[in-house]
């Protein structure tokens, strides 16, 4: 390989993790909006209160998990002796 393959494919990882990033950030907003369209009673339904805070939790877990695999990742090369 010449070594464009390192910053070619590195690059799809980190647009990968910066819309993960954003969805959780769209998720949780949306949760929020949610969540407070129920307690001004604005016609939003428990249940759409209710799914939209479950997606917004899953995504989050989801993401640190991401997270914490990575930083286990970097930790075992990190540990390797060549």
């Amino acid at each position: 390989m010449d070594g464009t393959g390192a910053t070619t494919s590195a690059a799809p990882f980190a647009d990968l993790i910066t819309d993960a990033v954003g969805d959780v950030s769209r998720l949780e907003n949306e949760a929020n909006a949610a969540i407070s369209g129920l307690m001004t009673g604005s016609g939003v339904d428990v249940h759409q209160a209710m799914i939209a805070t479950q997606k917004a939790g899953m995504a989050f877990e989801l993401a640190l998990a991401v997270r914490n695999k990575a930083v286990q990742a970097y930790q075992s090369v990190m540990g390797m002796q060549f």
